[in-house]
């Protein structure tokens, strides 16, 4: 997965590609954490990007089901 998602992109998607999207960030960030516990990861910002992508995601599957 990109580090940053467009926000056009995700609008073009339908809900369960999101949904998809939505589970392998969520396992990405889970990795992440674990990662950063175990004092392997370097770049520690990773973690607060992908958070944002999955704030991203749930805010497009909530507007979507809205509509």
């Amino acid at each position: 997965m990109k580090n940053s998602l467009n926000l056009e992109e995700l609008k073009n998607k339908s809900i369960d590609q999101l949904k998809l999207e939505l589970s392998s960030a969520k396992k990405e960030l889970f990795e992440l954490r674990l990662k950063n516990a175990t004092n392997q990861l370097e770049n520690t910002s990773k973690i607060r990007q992908v958070r944002r992508n999955i704030a991203r995601i749930e805010t497009v599957i909530t507007i979507k089901k809205k509509a």
